[in-house]
C-alpha cells in the first residue's frame, strides 16, 4: 500500500479505509508509520518489517495470513518495494497462493518525472547509485548509451559528488532535472544541463538538504547508434594495446561524436576482452 511521500493529505480514501479495516499493518519503521495512522484517527496493530528482519518476519506473516488474517504492507513513504522492503514477503505470498492486492498512491519516481520536463515515454529507474565514486562511475558508464530517461535516488550528503560523476561520464551538456523535498513545503525542481545544475547547488549550499530524485536525459540517437557502429574499430585498436584515452580520441574525432561516451564504451569493451 502506497503512503504519502511528504504531504499527509496525499493519502487516498481507499488506503485510509484499508488501514482501518485490516488486522495489522507491517511497516518499515513503526515509529514513522504511527503518526500517519494517528493523523487518520486509526489505532492499529503495527508489525516491523525491514531489511534486517524481512526473511524471518515474512514467514511469520505468511502463517498469520494462512490462518485467515488480513494485513497491509507499507513503507516509510511512497510505494513499498520501490527501494523499500517487501519483495521477499510479496514473493513468498505469491508462491503460497496468497492474494496480494496493490493499493496505488504516491511514488517519488512518478511524481518527479511528471513535472521534470524530460521524456517519460521510456525511462529506467536505477534506484540509489553506489556510495563509492569508483563503483558509481562504473554503473554510470554502463548507462551512458541508454536512450531512456534515467532516474536515480540520492541522499543530500552524496548529491554533489554524484553530480560531478554524472558530468564526467555523461558530459557537461547532458540535460537533467533534480527534484527535492517532493510534496513538502520546500519542494523544488532544478533543471538544465548537468553543468548548470552543479553550478546551482554550488551557489546555493542551503538547498543541499532533503531527499533527491535525479533525472537525466537519455543519450541522443546519434550517440547511441554511432557508438555501436564503431565497436569493431575500438576492438581493433584495443588489440593493438593503445591507451584508452588515445583510442577514445581517435574514434570520437573520426566519428564526429563526443569523447565522453566513447571513452566509457572503450572501457566497457576493454573489460569484456580482458
Amino acid at each position: 500500500m502506497a503512503t504519502p511521500i511528504g504531504n499527509l493529505k496525499d493519502i487516498t480514501q481507499r488506503a485510509a479505509e484499508v488501514l482501518e479495516s485490516v488486522d495489522w499493518v507491517a511497516a518499515e519503521d513503526t515509529r514513522h508509520t504511527r503518526p500517519l495512522l494517528q493523523s487518520l484517527g486509526i489505532n492499529q496493530s503495527l508489525i516491523s518489517l525491514h531489511d534486517h528482519n524481512e526473511a524471518h518476519r515474512s514467514l511469520q506473516l505468511l502463517e498469520r495470513l494462512q490462518q485467515g488474517e488480513i494485513g497491509a504492507l507499507v513503507s516509510d513513504a511512497g510505494t513499498p518495494l520501490i527501494n523499500d522492503p517487501g519483495y521477499h514477503l510479496v514473493k513468498l505470498l505469491r508462491q503460497h497462493n496468497i492474494t496480494v492486492v496493490p493499493i496505488p498512491g504516491p511514488s517519488a519516481v512518478i511524481t518527479a518525472l511528471c513535472a521534470a520536463g524530460l521524456p517519460t515515454d521510456r525511462f529506467s529507474y536505477e534506484g540509489f547509485l553506489p556510495a563509492k565514486s569508483v563503483k558509481r562511475v562504473q554503473v554510470l558508464q554502463g548507462l551512458v548509451e541508454d536512450m531512456r530517461t534515467l532516474v536515480f535516488y540520492e541522499s543530500p550528503h552524496r548529491i554533489q559528488a554524484t553530480l560531478v560523476d554524472l558530468k564526467s561520464v555523461m558530459g557537461a551538456s547532458r540535460t537533467m532535472s533534480v527534484a527535492r523535498e517532493l510534496t513538502k513545503k520546500f519542494e523544488q525542481f532544478v533543471s538544465g544541463s548537468i553543468e548548470e545544475v552543479i553550478y546551482y547547488f554550488e551557489q546555493h549550499p542551503d538547498k543541499v538538504r532533503g531527499e533527491f530524485v535525479l533525472m537525466v536525459g537519455g543519450a541522443s540517437e546519434k550517440e547511441a547508434v554511432a557508438l555501436s557502429e564503431w565497436d569493431s574499430l575500438i576492438k581493433v585498436l584495443l588489440q593493438q594495446n593503445l591507451p584508452v584515452k588515445q583510442i577514445s580520441e581517435i574514434v570520437a574525432d573520426y566519428a564526429g561524436i563526443k569523447k565522453k561516451p566513447v571513452y566509457s564504451r572503450v572501457l566497457e569493451l576493454k573489460a569484456l576482452i580482458e
